[in-house]
């Protein structure tokens, strides 16, 4: 389903209740003209919703009792439901949380240092059907709509809040985002692009702190740039030659290698801005140094860094993690081709909440 602002907006007043928070800014500033109420109205509901966390229209105390109840009437804030949270020994924590229709998604708290990222979904399963990702065992049930994206936000940062000191170290508020959740977001380019605007405009979160990846569709990186605020693009790159990302990752059969990476050396960057790549690496797969030679020449005159992420063993899976002398190995050649390549720990494990782990047990 996608997001269509005119249809929100021609049904608006035949909608019973409406739910504040699937409007965006125009759209509810459009409700508030409707209800006869003044137009500074709209920015006091937008504060509520998106900066104080506002479960419900009767928390919003700088309204009065009576206006509570007149706006109450006609609309409410709806919020996702917590059905589970886990916390694995390495301080990551991973959420599964209802949605109204009944499906649910999963997004991962990572404390790192000084940030606090949180990793959110796109879309219900993903329809990507990458070998080695379990979300994609689900196959595609549907799209996010943007309320559904930005809540992840929004609920996740009102569980901070009720535990100050267990975030202490890292500020208290999440400091970064990452679309590498259930889903693969350019599939779902126009409801991410809309959650973007609100998470930057209306949560006041830097786009400079907001990654958005792909697996690869080269057909979508454009929208990217046209219609989200201007956020860092990261790329699931896995394999260097064209037959070993066709077997691994299906989408390389419509984008192969070349389409792909042209579409990146397109993508406007910022001064000083690299695309990310990420690169799963497979024992025996795509972990030679010969993979790592090509990797560089690929990759040659894109403004890059390079995630290199040992393949996250899970049960009945066909891979196999590499031994770490053969990731040094492959980061070596990498680095003394200058460029930057760095081993990223995997975390949250022990809960599956690692890479291409979520959505894994639940029915």
């Amino acid at each position: 389903m996608e997001y269509k602002p005119e249809a929100v907006y021609n049904n608006l007043y035949r909608m019973s209740p409406i739910n504040l928070k699937a409007l965006s800014k125009p759209e509810l500033e459009a409700f508030v003209n409707a209800t006869g109420l003044p137009a500074f109205r709209a920015k006091q509901l937008l504060h509520w919703i998106y900066e104080r966390h506002a479960r419900s229209v009767s928390d919003i105390t700088e309204f009065s009792k009576e206006l509570r109840e007149r706006v109450a009437e006609k609309a409410y804030i709806s919020n996702l439901q917590l059905l589970e949270r886990l916390t694995d020994e390495d301080g990551t924590e991973k959420f599964l949380f209802g949605l109204e229709d009944g499906e649910s998604i999963e997004c991962v708290l990572i404390p790192d240092d000084e940030r606090l990222t949180l990793c959110i979904s796109s879309q219900v399963g993903c329809a990507m059907n990458c070998r080695f990702c379990l979300t994609g065992s689900m196959g595609i049930i549907r799209n996010l709509m943007p309320h559904e994206i930005v809540d992840q936000v929004i609920s996740v940062g009102r569980i901070i809040k009720t535990q100050p000191s267990v975030y202490s170290s890292v500020g208290g508020v999440i400091t970064n985002i990452v679309f590498m959740g259930m889903g693969e977001p350019l599939a779902n380019i126009d409801n991410v692009a809309e959650a973007l605007k609100r998470i930057t405009g209306l949560m006041k979160i830097s786009p400079g702190r907001i990654t958005v990846s792909t697996s690869g569709i080269a057909s979508k990186i454009p929208a990217l740039a046209l219609e989200a605020p201007k956020v860092k693009l990261a790329v699931s790159l896995n394999a260097t030659t064209d037959s070993v990302r066709d077997y691994i990752m299906p989408v390389n059969r419509t984008y192969p290698l070349k389409t792909l990476l042209d579409a990146c050396r397109n993508f406007p960057l910022p001064p000083r801005s690299r695309i990310t790549f990420e690169y799963v690496l497979l024992k025996g797969v795509n972990d030679t140094p010969d993979d790592a030679r090509r990797l560089v020449r690929l990759l040659k005159g894109i403004p890059s860094k390079v995630n290199l992420i040992p393949f996250n063993a899970c049960q009945g899976s066909e891979f196999q993690r590499p031994d770490d002398k053969s990731v040094l190995k492959f980061q070596d050649i990498l680095v003394k081709a200058h460029m930057t390549a760095i081993v990223r720990k995997s975390r949250g494990q022990g809960i599956l909440a690692a890479c291409g782990q979520l959505r894994a047990h639940y029915a």
